[in-house]
């Protein structure tokens, strides 16, 4: 109650709505994301109290994992990683002529899991900390080859074809110099590839620009999309069915997605994927999620805001940024004079208590200046595809290159566009390939670690309960399709016979 009566003044409330919407925007713009954003701010908020300014940084942060639904869902270009999952179904749902429902749902699940998210490291963000520090190298390596394991399954029609792309994020993912050894992989001698592949550029060209190709060969007017000139709020709010059925998806979907945002590294866009993936597996639709289904919007968005919460409790609890934003934040806490840990929260209390009262407010500011936008938004869908082609083409461009400020960011972008619009005609999914490259640096890292540490012995991973039992689940979980078909077999071979 005193960090309510802390944020819940003039000044603080006023940070927060101004960093939710300088959020918004910053999240919606390819090639920002909240890192950036923080990055940029932080300075800023020096002069400040601290406790403003914290105000302020954590409201941009949820502010950014709203806003990176927007362009993936209009436009197909993921605002930042966690994104990518959310455009699987928000994109179609725009096709549709449903780009007001996706966002209105990505707008209230994202609200959900934050909240759940933030009530869960309220009442027990040192416990989860050091549930978080039970995950060390070799069962982050194991977690995440898990997830790896999936993807090919879970993304796409054909299996094989999913698990292709997965294999050749993987193999992007590794070009540069090498974390282990520091030596240059698959370059080339160019300079340009000594820092490996940006993910902006390659995120941009594979969503962005493919889908640019896509309208100049297939043009669609809006009016074909069964979209009518009155696109508002009103239009965009889901009936009661519908908001029942996002409930449980949003509360289950933001309790795993605080759970893996704990774990040191693992981010926002670990658990936006398995959020999506437990979706896929248990929910009453899961078989038709990347088609354009509401549920699959809600488990993403839901998942991505709830790891972002669950990254603030080992940051306060034991100085252990769970993930790039919350580095820069540690930054920032030090500058200020405070030093993470189990201390700041007796010695800081009223730091501390502000800084989780206020991710409510910001949370309540976000949504609310999310869902004024909309109305404006959902405009974006009338506009012919004449001015919406070179429209994207630009934003491709200016994003691409804005990363490094090099045009070797904006060809390489415009071949991965190429590349992604052949894949998308022979029915090769896209998302695999960015999930694995966003999700490998990590595995590289994690798997080294744990060798380094058991000295070359990999029976290390054997010895974890934590990672055996993830390695079991791999296990099961590539051997049962095997299983079933095996099992169909003998059945029809079974009831075969009994005919006879």
């Amino acid at each position: 109650m005193q960090g309510f009566a802390t944020s819940l003044t003039f000044s603080n409330i006023l940070a927060a709505l101004v960093g939710a919407g300088l959020g918004i925007i910053v999240g919606a713009i390819p090639g920002l994301g909240s890192v950036t954003g923080i990055a940029l701010l932080l300075p800023l908020t020096f002069q400040m109290d601290p406790i403003t300014g914290i105000i302020m940084l954590g409201a941009l942060y949820y502010g950014c994992m709203y806003g990176g639904s927007y362009s993936a869902i209009l436009l197909n270009i993921p605002g930042d990683a966690p994104a990518v999952v959310t455009s699987l179904d928000g994109y179609p749902l725009s096709q549709q002529g449903h780009g007001g429902k996706a966002l209105f749902t990505a707008n209230i699940s994202s609200f959900i899991g934050g909240t759940v998210g933030i009530i869960m490291l309220t009442f027990m963000g040192p416990i989860l900390a050091h549930v978080g520090l039970m995950f060390g190298p070799a069962e982050v390596a194991a977690l995440i080859l898990l997830a790896l394991c999936s993807i090919g399954w879970l993304l796409g029609d054909n299996p094989l074809k999913g698990l292709i792309s997965t294999f050749i994020g993987v193999m992007l993912a590794t070009i540069g110099i090498g974390t282990a050894f520091g030596q240059p992989r698959f370059t080339f001698d160019s300079m340009y590839l000594l820092n490996g592949i940006s993910f902006i550029p390659l995120v941009i060209g594979m969503f962005g620009f493919s889908q640019v190709l896509v309208m100049m060969v297939n043009r669609v007017d809006p009016s074909a999309k069964g979209l009518s000139g009155r696109l508002g709020l009103k239009e965009s709010l889901l009936d009661r069915k519908e908001a029942l059925s996002i409930l449980p998806v949003s509360l289950r979907s933001g309790v795993l997605g605080n759970l893996v945002g704990i774990l040191p590294g693992a981010g926002a866009t670990t658990g936006s994927f398995l959020s999506y993936v437990l979706e896929k597996k248990v929910g009453r639709n899961g078989d038709e999620l990347g088609k354009g289904r509401i549920q699959g919007v809600a488990a993403s968005e839901a998942g991505n805001n709830a790891a972002a919460a669950g990254s603030f409790a080992p940051l306060l609890s034991l100085g252990i940024p769970g993930s790039g934003t919350a580095a820069v934040l540690l930054g920032g806490l030090m500058m200020w004079g405070l030093q993470p840990g189990p201390l700041l929260f007796q010695n800081n209390p009223d730091f501390v208590w502000g800084l989780i009262s206020s991710m409510y407010l910001g949370n309540v500011m976000a949504v609310l200046a999310a869902l004024a936008i909309i109305p404006f938004l959902v405009k974006l869908l009338l506009i012919p595809a004449a001015i919406m082609i070179p429209v994207i083409a630009v934003v491709c461009v200016v994003g691409s290159y804005s990363v490094n400020n090099s045009m070797f960011d904006v060809w390489f972008m415009l071949g991965a566009g190429v590349v992604a619009f052949f894949m998308t005609a022979a029915r090769y999914p896209i998302a695999p390939l960015l999930l694995a490259f966003v999700l490998t640096p990590r595995l590289e890292t994690s798997l080294r670690q744990a060798l380094d540490i058991s000295r070359g012995d990999p029976m290390i991973f054997l010895r974890s309960p934590i990672a055996a039992t993830l390695l079991t689940l791999i296990l099961l979980f590539v051997l049962y399709p095997l299983a079933k078909r095996l099992f169909m077999t003998v059945r029809r071979r079974g009831h075969k016979a009994t005919a006879e």
